[in-house]
């Protein structure tokens, strides 16, 4: 257990994070009072969630009308009332639509669109995640207003200092991060300042279930000097795996990534979707084999049968209709459906096998031996995948356990701690960053001669060859929050005026090249992060024009881009230097320049 120093604020503040999972959410918070220790308290009662699996997490789902608006969240909409009004006045459902913000580019060959619930009508997914949002605040504050003595005092003292802690699976990226933001304006959750968004703190599921362990007793043996820990939170969706080295340097002691963080589409509703399958396949020629009756089953499959399973010796059993319900040639009887525990974990076996190579991928590539690794996440609660993961792991020397509590949420209570101790010193580069430019025309590279019908004359009388690649930040780099990464370019340009913003894009390489120079080589592998900018129409009046090819005249600006990926947020930035000192843009979208590398 974290002991924490008195909050050194001057007034009192709240920190709520919200765990927006595929399947099931949950909220956690802690108020900061000047002087006292802050404490990590749990949302444990949300509306109609008396027969919903646990106090500590609502479903995940959401009703709309047919004119998108929301109807009901959560475990009301799970209420015999509304789902009886659902159906009279055709409401449409929203479940896993988490799904269909995933990054395209993580592998996932098993799930497309269509094996995701449709979306709403009129709705899209930031759509649902802002209304999901405002519902979840609403119900932070409904608990605080009646948990705590003096309760809506309480909350009318916080004013507007709340902030908030928003996590996310390990392998969403910018584009995520920023439609997450973008949310929580749309909710109402701060207003769209910079001031507004930095009271948004944006942490991965596995940094934020990585401070739940740290919070654990059970987990105390495992973070000590010289120990490398792993951390596999299996959710709903996806499997966030991350592994961290501990340092007794600083006080109190901080952790480092050794690997970069692994994702995995590979979470429980994808059980419940092969189950699905199953059903179709092998109810083929059976009464009980119509899409109506298959619902039936993969929902009470989801609900019963997947919590429960463990042993594949032992057949499980889907409860969908009545005692007179039978088809014995189909192993139906007394309107359950019989399934040898091997079918069963059949369907558990692909997210068994992504997770091992997971994990072993980050064994084999971890700067530093691994010994511990601990298993939260809903699911994480099954038995038989514990025990699978057990057999496999422990062989290999690896101390292997579930810690206490309610894992299932861990993700929350997780993040507010990360608010709370920022105990992460240290990142690992997942992929290469650089940007797209123009290198100077070498007629001694071949590679530059095998481009040479691409090359571009420039103002100054040189040539340049397009669709390079410099690199700013290499893979398995491991950064300081504080470490930046900078790479020189310039422009020219015939017009001064041309010259009054800078801009280019930072680009991500995902290949497995070391040493990545073409963009166009391996195009599939190069994806746009973000673009940086800044506004140089001051320097750009002092530049003095120079003269070259046949007496042209151009400008030159010269600029760095600079890359801080030390925080859980990339952070990138424009360096030019104006009457001798530095200045620096932030990144926002801007038409691009043609740039070279220095």
């Amino acid at each position: 257990m974290t002991e924490r120093q008195p909050y050194t604020g001057t007034t009192r503040k709240l920190v709520l994070a919200f765990d927006v999972g595929t399947t099931y959410s949950g909220i956690s918070y802690s108020i900061l009072d000047p002087g006292d220790s802050p404490v990590i308290n749990d949302v444990t009662r949300f509306p109609a969630t008396d027969r919903v699996g646990g106090n500590s997490k609502i479903p995940t789902i959401a009703y709309y009308d047919g004119e998108g608006n929301p109807r009901a969240f959560g475990g009301e909409a799970l209420q015999e009332a509304i789902l009886e009004r659902a159906e009279d006045e055709e409401w449409v459902r929203a479940e896993w639509w988490k799904l269909h913000l995933r990054p395209r580019n993580i592998p996932s060959l098993h799930v497309d669109d269509l094996d995701i619930p449709p979306l709403p009508p009129l709705k899209n997914a930031i759509d649902i995640l802002t209304d999901f949002l405002g519902y979840l605040f609403r119900c932070a504050r409904m608990y605080i207003e009646e948990s705590h003595a003096n309760g809506r005092d309480v909350w009318t003292s916080f004013g507007d200092n709340i902030d908030f802690v928003l996590s996310h699976p390990n392998g969403w990226e910018g584009p995520q991060q920023a439609q997450i933001r973008r949310a929580a304006v749309q909710a109402g959750l701060v207003p769209d300042t910079p001031e507004g968004q930095a009271r948004i703190r944006l942490v991965t599921e596995g940094e934020a279930s990585l401070h739940y362990c740290l919070e654990s007793s059970n987990t105390a043996d495992g973070f000590k000097d010289d120990v490398g820990v792993m951390v596999i939170d299996a959710g709903g969706g996806t499997i966030d795996i991350t592994s961290y080295y501990m340092t007794s340097s600083a006080s109190p002691p901080t952790l480092h990534e050794i690997a970069p963080a692994e994702c995995r589409l590979q979470g429980s509703v994808f059980v419940t979707q092969r189950a699905g399958q199953h059903l179709r396949e092998k109810l083929q020629g059976s009464r009980f084999g119509t899409e109506e009756d298959i619902a039936l089953m993969k929902s009470e499959f989801d609900k019963t049968t997947k919590l429960r399973f463990s042993n594949p010796n032992d057949p499980s059993f889907i409860r969908f209709g009545t005692v007179r319900d039978k088809d014995p040639e189909y192993n139906i009887r007394s309107g359950q459906l019989k399934l040898p525990g091997n079918e069963v974990a059949a369907l558990f076996e692909p997210s068994a096998e992504a997770i091992i190579a997971a994990v072993d991928d980050q064994r084999r590539v971890a700067t530093q031996p691994i010994s511990h690794v601990f298993l939260v996440g809903g699911f994480g609660a099954s038995d038989w995948l514990f025990s699978r993961l057990k057999n496999h792991l422990e062989p290999l020397g690896l101390q292997f356990c579930r810690p206490d509590g309610h894992t299932n949420k861990a993700v929350a209570k997780g993040a507010v701690a990360f608010y709370l101790d920022h105990r992460v010193s240290a990142r690992v580069a997942k992929f290469t960053y650089g940007t797209r430019c123009a290198v100077e025309f070498n007629r001694n590279d071949e590679e530059h001669l095998r481009r040479a019908a691409s090359a571009i004359p420039r103002p100054s009388g040189r040539t340049v060859i397009p669709n390079a690649f410099g690199a700013i930040l290499r893979k398995g780099i491991a950064v300081s929050e504080t470490k930046e990464f900078r790479k020189d370019f310039i422009v020219e340009c015939a017009e001064r005026n041309t010259c009054d913003t800078i801009a280019t894009e930072i680009v991500c390489y995902r290949g497995n090249s070391q040493n990545p120079r073409w963009a166009d080589s391996e195009p599939a592998m190069f994806s746009n992060l973000c673009t940086v900018h800044a506004d140089t129409s001051r320097v750009s009046k002092t530049l003095s024009p120079r003269r070259g090819f046949a007496g042209m005249k151009f400008y030159r600006q010269q600029f760095s881009i600079v890359l801080k990926f030390g925080l859980t947020e990339l952070e990138a930035q424009i360096s030019w230097v104006e009457d001798g000192e530095e200045h620096r843009g932030p990144a926002v979208v801007v038409f691009d320049h043609v740039v070279e590398a220095v």
